[in-house]
């Protein structure tokens, strides 16, 4: 039976404003302008709450972080 990924062992599915931070060696205020603008990955908002989707991001990067998200 193949292993599927648990979300609670060091990696999230939705990532936080300081994870996506630290992905992106930036600063949580940069990520914050880069989103404002629109040019990364939408948010998701949960309430009060604001995440990226971990796959959306490593894709982002992956393709070289295109301005248009």
């Amino acid at each position: 039976m193949p292993k599927t990924a648990n979300p609670s062992q060091n990696e999230s599915i939705l990532l936080n404003v300081h994870s996506v931070a630290k992905l992106l060696g930036c600063s949580p205020r940069h990520v914050r302008r880069l989103a404002d603008a629109g040019k990364m990955p939408r948010p998701v908002k949960l309430g009060a709450l604001v995440r990226w989707s971990r796959q959306e991001i490593e894709d982002w990067i992956a393709q070289g972080c295109p301005a248009n998200g």
